[in-house]
């Protein structure tokens, strides 16, 4: 925050024609009273533009204690959340994005009435960072732990759920045949023990800090070993043997437990903590929100449900490690190959027709809607046709005629809509409910003073009413009734999780 000082000059005039200045003249020091003179007219003129300047500085600190908050947030239509990305909190799987943050967030965002918006990052300081400047987020869903060091950074949510710090150990060999209590002797149970032990774990974590306080606590040296990877990764490599320790929440430590049968969790290096959500300092509306909106939903069936999917569950590791998994094998389905290969045809980013491929048949080749349309890409009967391709055609074939199908209707539209982004939008649309019914929300909307070119909050309004009589029987519609909301949402569904494909894989 900037200050401005101002001298208060009302004291210098008293003292200048009180005694300087009678002394001056009895000096008759010309150049001095000259001097001081001029000092005094100086004096005056910044004393009369005190209170403008005090003035501008009431208007300079209101800019910039101004924040965005929950009131933007709804004008926007949208929430912006930041979050990281691993195997329980954010990731991508069989095509469908998941994780225990993502699903709390989508559940506050339906709250508020508004889309949601993630963007993905494992560094800590960069999501501070982003959150600070506004540009980048409104809040962080995080596993956040609530320390004071960080409240002068951020405002804590209330807590999301709590957990505690464990020591990650592996076993001694052959642990399976012998009994707990000589299983124990091999391990770490007294955090005293810790002295001179090398212990790795994630940079910039509460698991630095809290060892280093452990340090002072048992009067003993902790080699900490600051690392770039994730938490999950360090317990993989203590089960691997390639590192004797490291330390994790113990909510997460003992999901991976029950998949890396060797490691131990069970030694504790500090209590329970809270984990919270944080959002930008001054935000007290959409803090506000957040507090009442999840100390409600913690106590549904809904919070247990989604808490317990991802950390009670023992499948939850096993789904990371698959090819399937953004992590494990970094697949968004088994036909990743034939979407990059025909992605190139239109020019699109694959994962772009992967996301519409999910939309219409969740990868399934088998797939057959009411309306006839068959394969991953739901070809329906007369466009495949059209594109000379039947039932028993391999999926590569199919993929390659749904991605001809998108090239022939962006070739519809490009002479029209020159913004390729914006074009994609409205050839998504045809693709699900035809080319007529797009062309007529396009004079719809250039008829009702709507931008014709532009698909949000323009176009898509007179697609989503093309139900309603008054728009299906407008003189300037060719193509009559269409069930709007199903392009509509076709639309933003696939765009949302296509942004969400981005957020977690690679583009090769």
């Amino acid at each position: 925050m900037r200050v401005l000082r101002f001298v208060r000059f009302e004291n210098f005039a008293g003292l200048f024609y009180e005694r300087i200045l009678p002394f001056m003249i009895k000096q008759r020091k010309r150049v001095l009273l000259f001097v001081a003179i001029s000092l005094l007219v100086f004096a005056g003129i910044l004393s009369v533009n005190r209170f403008d300047a005090d003035d501008d500085f009431v208007k300079v600190k209101e800019e910039e204690d101004s924040v965005t908050d929950l009131a933007d947030i709804i004008e926007r239509g949208y929430l912006r959340a930041i979050t990281d990305y691993n195997s329980t909190n954010y990731f991508i799987y069989r095509g469908e994005p998941m994780g225990f943050h993502l699903e709390l967030l989508k559940h506050f965002a339906e709250h508020l009435g508004v889309d949601l918006e993630v963007s993905v990052s494992n560094d800590l300081q960069q999501n501070i960072d982003r959150l600070l400047d506004e540009e980048g987020g409104d809040l962080i869903a995080q596993n956040l732990t609530v320390t004071n060091s960080r409240r002068h950074l951020f405002e804590f949510t209330v807590p999301h759920s709590r957990t505690r710090q464990v020591l990650v150990q592996r076993k001694p060999e052959k642990w399976f045949s012998m009994q707990s209590s000589a299983v124990d002797k091999h391990l770490i149970r007294d955090q005293l023990d810790l002295g001179g032990k090398t212990i790795h774990v994630q940079r910039g974590s509460t698991f630095v800090t809290r060892l280093a306080h452990l340090m002072e606590e048992i009067g003993d040296t902790i080699y900490i070993v600051e690392r770039d990877e994730e938490m999950e990764d360090l317990i993989e490599e203590v089960a691997q043997g390639t590192i004797d320790y490291t330390v994790g929440d113990e909510n997460l430590a003992r999901l991976h437990e029950m998949y890396y049968s060797n490691i131990d969790v069970r030694t504790p290096v500090s209590f329970e903590q809270n984990l919270s959500w944080a959002v930008r300092p001054g935000a007290t509306e959409l803090l506000e929100a957040v507090n009442e909106w999840l100390g409600d939903f913690r106590e549904t069936r809904d919070y247990a449900a989604i808490y317990n999917k991802y950390y009670n569950n023992p499948r939850s590791v096993f789904i990371a490690k698959s090819e399937l998994h953004s992590l494990g094998g970094g697949k968004i389905s088994v036909f990743d190959d034939y979407f990059k290969r025909y992605a190139e045809i239109i020019g699109w980013d694959w994962r772009l027709i992967a996301s519409l491929s999910y939309q219409e048949s969740r990868f399934n080749p088998s797939a057959v809607s009411w309306a006839g349309a068959f394969g991953v890409m739901q070809l329906m009967p007369g466009t495949a046709e059209f594109l000379n391709v039947g039932t028993d055609a391999s999926v590569a074939e199919h993929i390659y005629a749904g991605v001809r199908y998108l090239q022939w209707l962006d070739e519809r539209l490009e002479n029209e809509i020159t913004d390729e982004h914006e074009r994609i939008h409205f050839v998504l649309a045809s693709y699900n409910v035809g080319i007529g019914h797009v062309l007529d929300a396009r004079r719809l909307a250039e008829k009702y003073g709507r931008d014709p070119n532009v698909w949000k909050n323009n176009v898509d309004y007179y697609v989503l009413n093309k139900s309603n009589p008054k728009y299906y029987q407008d003189p300037v519609v060719r193509h009559g009734y269409a069930r709007g909301s199903e392009p509509y949402h076709y639309v933003a569904e696939i765009m949302q999780r296509y942004r969400h494909y981005k957020n977690a894989l690679a583009m090769n």
